[in-house]
């Protein structure tokens, strides 16, 4: 007690750093940091600086541990939490638990137990790495990826958390995809969640029929769309062909120039290309506007034929 002794800013850093057990709260709450330079550290504490892990909250966490081996992820949550109760500043307890809870797949309590576990230990890595794992079962992808830039921010080799982010950026991707294509999701509802395999001969072969007139339609959509994405390119390269021969002197609209017939090129003069140009937007403004009324019908199709599926095989499971 009351001793000093002179340790490195480097020393310093590892220990803010390291993800060790002991926080680092229990290191700085009664050490003395006197600057002696820009180099080194003046340090003075006393007996009690470095507080250790209590036994009996250490005794629970060993009887969690066991529990948690053995998937009884309810008596290692017992067990955690005893021993919280008995040390609540352990960063480890309320990691273990978290894990516990994610085992249970309760995302929820898994990422409130993530977060006291950061709170209580911002240098504990393994905290950023259940609460971006509980944010993201939760399709909390962004969130997740600032909690993994966090633990990155103070390990920044970290191979578990960089392989975390990989995983969860390819999740966000996927679930993007799948907003921006809805119509993906009719076929899968082509199959009702009602088995129907006991209903009678009768009602099986309505729903079969049903089904199959759906996944037709579903197609018969998808095509109508790709053909609506292809007209609406052709319409814009002709306008964009359009914008630059516009912008030719007005006296050059009988000078030659080659416009594509086929797979050939043929000599035309400008005004004619012109015209054709026109010509060539209109149909595809009009086929554009056919078939987006095409795809609207369809659309409604889609639902009714799945709300017929639903309603028939619901009722025949009720008889």
């Amino acid at each position: 007690a009351g001793r000093h002794t002179y340790i490195t800013k480097q020393l310093i850093d590892n220990l803010k750093h390291s993800p060790l057990t002991l926080p680092l709260q229990s290191l700085t709450t009664n050490v003395n940091l006197h600057n002696k330079h820009s180099n080194y550290y003046l340090v003075s504490c006393t007996k009690s600086s470095f507080n250790m892990s209590n036994p009996d909250a250490e005794a629970k966490k060993e009887l969690g541990n066991t529990a948690f081996a053995a998937n009884d992820y309810d008596g290692a949550i017992k067990h955690y939490t005893a021993a919280i109760a008995i040390d609540s500043k352990n960063c480890v307890y309320y990691s273990n638990r978290s894990a516990c809870y994610g085992g249970k797949k309760d995302w929820a309590s898994a990422a409130t137990d993530a977060k006291e576990c950061i709170k209580i230990n911002p240098a504990f890595i393994k905290g950023y790495y259940r609460l971006a794992t509980a944010q993201s079962e939760q399709q909390q992808y962004d969130a997740a990826l600032a909690t993994i830039k966090q633990g990155l921010a103070i390990e920044p080799d970290n191979p578990q958390l960089q392989k975390q982010m990989r995983l969860i950026k390819a999740k966000r991707t996927t679930a993007k995809r799948t907003e921006t294509q809805p119509e993906r999701n009719s076929a899968s509802s082509a199959t009702p969640t009602t088995s129907y395999h006991n209903l009678n001969p009768t009602i099986q072969k309505e729903v079969y029929d049903l089904q199959q007139q759906l996944v037709s339609t579903t197609k018969e959509y998808r095509t109508v769309k790709a053909n609506i994405l292809r007209a609406q390119k052709e319409k814009r390269s002709h306008e964009l062909t359009k914008s630059e021969l516009d912008k030719l002197p007005p006296s050059d609209m009988e000078v030659k120039m080659y416009r594509s017939v086929g797979k050939m090129f043929m000599l035309t003069p400008r005004s004619e290309v012109m015209t054709h140009l026109d010509e060539s937007i209109e149909r595809e403004s009009k086929i554009e506007s056919d078939l987006e009324g095409k795809l609207d019908y369809l659309e409604r199709r889609m639902k009714s034929q799945q709300a017929n599926i639903a309603e028939l095989t619901k009722s025949a499971a009720s008889e």
